[in-house]
């Protein structure tokens, strides 16, 4: 598995979401602009993290995006499954694929240790404790 680019513009963008005071909208110009990042790919891309719960917009003079849940509460699993939906190292650990191989498979036994090992690591670091350190 590999991270796109847009689950990296993902991550930078709810980083700079997260370096704001908590309720203050960022204009996506200025994440644009501060993050380099194309301002409609990032338009896109808001459009999964709003869909995740992560993030919310407001329109007008006085929008842009805010995150949904406090920064101590988002991980890089979360925004990377908004993105590219469920994080798995092979098809036959996707939630719902009935692989013909199962249940004595030993690839997929070894492969679901190391995506639970991946996941636990994505998970171990909110957003506050990655601008924290």
């Amino acid at each position: 598995m590999q991270i796109t680019r847009q689950s990296e513009y993902a991550i930078r963008t709810m980083l700079e979401l997260a370096r704001a005071p908590r309720g203050e909208y960022i204009s996506t110009r200025f994440i644009s602009e501060k993050q380099d990042i194309p301002e409609d790919f990032l338009k896109k891309t808001l459009k999964l993290l709003v869909v995740a719960g992560l993030v919310n917009t407001q329109r007008g003079a006085y929008g842009g995006i805010t995150l949904a849940r406090d920064a101590g509460e988002i991980y890089l699993a979360d925004i990377i499954s908004a993105v590219e939906g469920n994080i798995a190292l092979n098809v036959c650990l996707a939630p719902g694929y009935k692989c013909p191989n199962q249940p004595g498979c030993p690839v997929s036994r070894n492969l679901a240790r190391a995506q639970q090992a991946m996941l636990d690591e994505l998970r171990k670091e909110s957003l506050a404790d990655m601008l924290a350190n």
